[in-house]
């Protein structure tokens, strides 16, 4: 009697199972009803959905390597490498879910007079990476792993044969899994925009410990990047901090002077009210140029706590939203490779989530300048050459 039980239930499981696989298209669903359908429910509010960034297309990209992009939007919720408050690996959400006011039908940027959801490139969601928070060695080949599987996706729209990776942090230590996996992509080192508070190219025994020095953390990756050949520094093309206000160790200028032998151009958040936003700008485009492939790292703590209280190691006397939402948008003529977004510490926000909302920004603005930068590369390659206009 209990085997037949058994087999009733498999026999009425499968029925079931056959009855829900049935197609719409069976059932006489034309191209125009679904059209129809979208175009009734189609639409999400700021409050209402799934949270993927911007509302964009979802889709577990690590699951599927037939996915193709031009720019990927993916968390790295990891935050085991801090040295002060833990909390930037609910960043990723946090960042998505205030994300929603932003969408293709309302995406409009009128400083860049352009949509950057509604231009030349596929921009997708591919959700996150999922970082072990038990074992700092794994978390660090997971992320490594990770971007270098994302950044040999293919691309859609043929403006670069390399898709643009767009991390939500996390803690800064992912910087440096980001640039492995560049270097590998690109074959060949990158220069690098840091925003921050920090100088983040620390040498790991500037911590000594009895028990053993610890290197991967959210203030030594820069150094280890260098250690590793992954940047593009050189005395006359050196990579770029730009925000710095914190505190050096010991009693004199040995910090700075290691990340000078780093080859880093150091520009301090007190430096705006000498030469403004603009000649902030100038600054790093001396530096960088428009042509070299740069990764633009953004550490939610070069704003001021009044602006981003949210974060893990907050420094006083630090720059407006305004102030860096206005340098970005002066750097739209780098060449972005790829950028991050990091730190965000939701636990430590005021109710108005205003860390989060300044970090989708930052995020908005880059991809607004990602969007534009290939709308001139893309105007490059169709304008005739001179030898073509001889023809003509």
């Amino acid at each position: 009697m209990k085997s037949y039980r058994v087999l009733t239930l498999i026999l009425l499981g499968a029925t079931s199972f056959a009855c829900t696989g049935h197609s719409h298209e069976a059932e006489g669903w034309t191209k125009e009803d679904l059209a129809e359908l979208e175009a009734k429910w189609g639409q999400n509010y700021a409050f209402s959905g799934i949270s993927t960034f911007a509302n964009l297309e979802h889709t577990r990209c690590l699951l599927n390597p037939r996915e193709t992009f031009d720019i990927a939007i993916v968390g790295a919720p990891y935050d085991t490498s801090v040295g002060y408050r833990p909390g930037a690996r609910f960043g990723p959400r946090a960042i998505r879910h205030v994300s929603g006011r932003q969408s293709s039908f309302r995406g409009f940027n009128p400083r860049a007079g352009i949509n950057p959801y509604q231009s030349w490139a596929k921009i997708i969601d591919c959700g996150d990476i999922p970082v072990t928070p038990f074992d700092n060695v794994i978390a660090q080949e997971q992320m490594t792993q990770a971007l270098k599987q994302l950044g040999r996706h293919q691309t859609v729209s043929g403006v670069s044969s390399r898709p643009k990776l767009l991390t939500l942090g996390g803690d800064h230590s992912l910087s440096l899994p980001a640039l492995r996996a560049l270097n590998e992509v690109h074959d060949r080192p990158i220069q690098v925009l840091h925003f921050d508070a920090h100088l983040d190219t620390w040498h790991p025994e500037a911590y000594p410990s009895y028990w053993g020095t610890t290197h991967f953390t959210h203030g030594s990756m820069f150094w280890m990047a260098y250690q590793e050949g992954l940047l593009c520094n050189s005395s006359s093309r050196p990579s770029v901090h730009a925000g710095l206000r914190s505190r050096l160790g010991g009693t004199g200028w040995k910090d700075n002077d290691e990340d000078a032998a780093q080859n880093w151009l150091r520009i301090p958040a007190d430096e705006i009210d000498n030469i403004g936003t603009r000649g902030i700008i100038n600054q790093i485009l001396g530096m960088l140029g428009t042509e070299q492939p740069v990764y633009l790292s953004v550490d939610i703590d070069v704003l001021d706590p009044a602006f981003a209280p949210g974060t893990g190691t907050p420094e006083p006397g630090g720059w407006s939203s305004r102030e860096l939402i206005s340098i970005l948008r002066g750097l739209e003529d780098l060449n972005l490779v790829g950028a991050d977004v990091v730190e965000v510490s939701p636990p430590y926000q005021n109710r108005g989530e205003e860390t989060s909302f300044a970090a989708a920004q930052v995020v908005y603005e880059l991809l607004t300048s990602m969007i534009k930068r290939g709308l001139k590369d893309l105007a490059k390659e169709k304008s005739p050459t001179s030898d073509d206009k001889d023809e003509l």
